[in-house]
Order: structure tokens, then sequence, then C-alpha cells
């Protein structure tokens, strides 16, 4: 791939970078940019995806030897379905100059990236259709993710609102519908506009959408996204590599310790952490415990937004089933926090196998029954055949990833694809719908709870031995019973929770299937304690930037279906 890359352009065009995300880094000038994003796009077995885009402040970076001179770094993460590989793409931006052309007529869904990097940074996309705030307010003054912007309240002036400002802020929220292209009336009607949103039990959360209607009919429609937003990255910069463990588990606060898992990866890349089989297992075995518990989430409420009160009440009694086991392993419910570097908070206590073998009992006949009466009703049935459809095609075009992408018939999950923690040494299936509609999309998460009690049991039955976490320096904290014998250990115990681990200068990305889709962490260590620039890659963003063309000429109940079948949290949007 890189080969074909400097047979087309020449090597002197890129600068190879290495790093620990797994992909070839290259940078080039910005010039080439949209050329060489098209070559990848059409080349045999082509990157149909663009699966992330984003920005860093180099300004106060030290570790830069042998990259290009830049004080801000635009970078472009390519994943090619069919070769199963990534590449990743940098333009390095001089202050003076933040200006970089727009890739969003390339890949459709730079879109929402391209207008969060102006956002965060204030880096102008030339060309871009509509380049305005995404996560801030309209008002908002500087750009957060610039190395020189406060990261704490205290570094603030206190904050005051009076009775104009909240006049001010809003009118500054007021939907312009010609601002984004749209006609108040044609020839033959008058269009209405209605806010979806943000208070409405069908947004899921602070989440609004702009409609343009005629009638009952969505003839276009604006997501308004950053309600929920409060700086995970930004915070990132100010924590050490441990105690921002806790928040990554508020990203999808659905996901509870799955959301650890990429981050804790990222992190023991750069560390040089080996895992022990038995953290691994245990790891994957809490990973899908809350792969079912969101998943009963998404099905109750996706019931309910077509109508349905009782499976509401079902999955939470099921839910509660799973909370049990999640609490008596590890201590805690909804956020966790409990995956460490190099391991685990703790071991499996005494009894966990039986704890968890009566929820892999209960749940085969709820499954049973959830399908029987719920995904077989004729009302269901008629509410969500044909409704919001999508190919795989227009899936990748958007960067949809996860049960909503192999809702389409696409074969790509990256526990058997690209195997992580020990998901090799598991034998389970990965679910397909083949018409990439509401009804898949519901379906298809019930044959992946299937498989998730199927990869439980097998932890169940074969959990390895062992230590519960590495023997490293940079695991914390250390196995007591040797903190008590050494003073050594007691001393690297003592500088890691108060001080954090030194991780050296370099670069990682891991990531995994988590309960919506495909998250990420990509992590810029410069020699400290903490992330010079922490990245968070979340499947509900882009799934929630396709929703105008996937309901454009639906009806308003059907577009209510589709928010259901999505299954997103505004915390996994706006981060």
């Amino acid at each position: 791939m890189v080969q074909a890359l400097f047979a087309r352009f020449g090597q002197h065009v890129f600068v190879a970078q290495a790093t620990h995300t797994g992909m070839p880094v290259l940078w080039l000038d910005r010039e080439y940019l949209l050329e060489v994003l098209n070559f990848l796009r059409d080349m045999p077995e082509p990157f149909e995806m663009l699966f992330d885009l984003h920005g860093i402040d180099e300004r106060l970076r030290s570790h830069r030897e042998d990259l290009p001179p830049a004080d801000f770094t635009v970078f472009y993460q390519l994943m090619s379905i069919s070769r199963n590989r990534d590449i990743m793409l940098k333009v390095a931006l001089s202050e003076r100059d933040l200006e970089v052309p727009s890739v969003a007529g390339v890949y459709p869904n730079a879109n929402w990236y391209e207008r969060e990097v102006w956002d965060m940074f204030g880096i102008d996309f030339r060309g871009h259709p509509h380049l305005t705030r995404l996560l801030m307010p309209p008002t908002w003054n500087g750009h957060p993710l610039r190395k020189d912007y406060p990261a704490r309240a205290t570094e603030f002036d206190p904050y005051t609102l009076t009775v104009e400002g909240q006049s001010t802020e809003q009118e500054a929220l007021r939907f312009d519908p010609e601002a984004w292209g749209m006609q108040r009336q044609s020839e033959n009607t008058d269009y209405m506009f209605l806010n979806l949103g943000p208070n409405h039990p069908s947004a899921h959360g602070a989440f609004r959408i702009a409609l343009q209607l005629d009638g009952e009919v969505v003839v276009d429609c604006v997501p308004d996204i950053g309600y929920h937003h409060r700086g995970a990255e930004k915070m990132a910069e100010r924590q050490s590599w441990h105690s921002y463990i806790p928040y990554t588990d508020r990203i999808d606060y659905t996901g509870g310790v799955m959301n650890n898992l990429p981050y804790v990866m990222a992190v023991e890349k750069l560390a040089g952490i080996e895992v022990t089989d038995r953290a691994k297992t245990i790891r994957v075995m809490m990973a899908e415990m809350f792969r079912i518990n969101s998943h009963l989430l998404f099905l109750g409420t996706y019931l309910q937004d077509l109508g349905a009160m009782t499976p509401v009440f079902f999955t939470f009694t099921d839910r509660q089933k799973a909370y049990e086991v999640i609490e008596g392993i590890t201590g805690f419910r909804m956020h966790p926090a409990w995956y460490r570097i190099g391991g685990t908070a703790h071991d499996l206590p005494r009894g966990w196998d039986k704890l968890v073998q009566g929820f892999l009992d209960w749940m085969p006949k709820r499954l049973v029954e959830y399908e029987r009466a719920m995904m077989e009703n004729a009302i269901i049935r008629e509410r969500t055949k044909q409704v919001a459809a999508f190919t795989t095609r227009e899936a990748l075009e958007w960067g949809v990833t996860g049960p909503n992408l192999r809702a389409t018939g696409c074969d790509f999950d990256l526990r058997k694809q690209r195997p992580y923690s020990g998901y090799e040494n598991f034998d389970f299936e990965v679910p397909l719908g083949a018409n990439g509609d509401v009804f898949d999309r519901g379906q298809l998460r019930i044959d992946e709870m299937r498989q998730s009690l199927r990869i439980i049991q097998q932890c169940v039955d074969h959990m390895p031995a062992g230590d519960y976490k590495a023997d490293h320096p940079l695991t914390t904290p250390p196995p007591r019973e040797k903190m008590l014998q050494h003073i050594e250990t007691l001393i690297t115990h003592f500088l890691q929770v108060s001080w954090g681990p030194v991780l050296k200068p370099n670069e990682s990305l891991s990531m995994i299937e988590a309960t919506k889709g495909i998250n990420s962490y990509y992590l810029t260590a410069d020699g400290n304690t903490m992330s010079y620039r922490t990245r968070i890659r979340t499947p509900s963003f882009p799934h929630l930037q396709q929703i105008p063309a996937a309901v454009r000429g639906a009806l308003v109940p059907d577009l209510i279906a589709h928010l259901g079948s999505i299954d997103f949290v505004m915390a996994d949007v706006d981060r």
C-alpha cells in the first residue's frame, strides 16, 4: 500500500513516522491531500471509510524528532474493510496559515469532523459547505483544545449570565433555514420547521434535530449536537495515565468497563506491557457482560419508541440481573472504572463462577421471549421493515460501524477481523442482517446477545489461572503482598499513585468493537506523566451525522423509529 503511494506520487512527497498505532503514518503537504485521498479511495481494495479526522496542537510538544515542523497537525485515519488495514495521513500547518482543503467531497462524513476541528482548534477547511461551531455554542469565544486555552474552571473568571445575555444565547440557537440552504416554501406548499428536542424522549438525551416538513414527510433535517459536551479530551491533558481511567466510563455510559478497554490497551502499547492471559479473559468476560447490558437498554427503548411499553420493564428486569453480576465482581454497577493499566483492579472474588452461571442460565429463555413477543409482532414489523434502510456502501461512506454496519450484511467485527484481548481464543459467530433497515438493526442486537452469552460461558469454563495483572513497574498498584515486603515496591507504588508513570514519547492507538460500534483511543505521549493529546473516536458521532441521508423523504414516525434503531447516547457523541 505504501509502495503504491510512493510509486504514484514519489517517495519525496511523504515523511514516514514510526509509532505504536499499528498502521503506516505518513506526513504530506496539503496540496497533495485531495489527490492522495482520491487515490486511496478509488484504488483496488479501496479505503472505503474515513474512520477519523482531527487535530493536534503541536506547539508545546517537546519530542518531535524527525517530524516535519508544525504548529498544528490535521490527521486523517482511513480504513479499508476489504484489506482489513488502516493508514493515517498527517498534514503539518503553521500557526500563521491554518488552512487545509476540505475533504467532504471525497468522504461525506468529513463534514462534521472538519467542523469539530475548526471548533476545537480554529483550523479553516477551505471549501467546506457549512463551517460553523459544532460542539460549542455559536457565541463561544476561543478554541478549547488549543494548548493556550485554559483547562480548569478556576482559570476562568466567575461565570455570570444576565437576562440580556440569556436572550442573546437563546437567539443564537434559533434555527435559520436559509443558512442551511433550505427554502421556506415551494410552488405547492409552505414548509413547516420543527424542533425535535433537545428535550424530547425520542431524542435519547440532549439532542436536537431541526426538521423541514411537508406535512408528515421529512423533506430535510439538521442534527444539532454539543449540548452534552464536557471536554473529555481536554480533561485527559490534566490527568495522569491512571487517574483518567474513570473518565472513560462516562463516554458511552451504558458501556461501563468496555470504555476502559481501548484506553488501557493504548497505554499498554506505549508502556510495553504484556497483559496476562487471566487478565485478558476477565476483561473479555466483563466487556461482554456490558455488551448484553447495553443491548438490553437499547432493546427496551427501541421498542418503546415504536409505542410498546411492556418491553422496557422486561429489559430493565434483566439488566438488574446483569448488574448483580457486575456489582458482585467489580463492586460497582454502572461505572466500575475497573480495568487497570496491565490488568484489572483486583482478582475475581470467591464464588464468581456460580454468580455468572446463574445469569447465563437465566438469559437465553428471555431472549426467546423477546423475539416471540416483540420482533415477531406484526405491528413492530410494519413499523420497521424497509424503514430507514441503507446499503453497505452508504454505511461506509458515513463512517457507520458495529451492529448498524453489520445489519447491511457487511461481515466486519474487530473481535474476528482484528482480535484483541484474547478474542482469537473464543468460538463465536458474527450475526449479520440483509436489508440494513430498522428491523435488522433491532434483531441483530438480540442475536449479538446470544453470542455474548456464548463467549461468557467459555470464560466460565476455561478461565486461566495466574495473576490478574502484569508484573511491570508501570502497573499500579503492585500486588499488595509484594508492596508490604519490599521497600522498592512500596516506593514504586507511592510514586505511581501520587505522580503517575512516565511514558516514553510516542503515539499509540487501540480500537475495540464496543457496544455501539468501533471505539478507539489515539494517545500521544511526550515523556510525561499524562497524555499530551487524547483523541477519542466514538461510533455514535458519525451515526448521527448520517441521519439526514437516511430519513429524507420518510415520515416523522419513521424518523422516530430510526432514532431508536441507531442505539446512541449523547455522551458518546459529544464527549
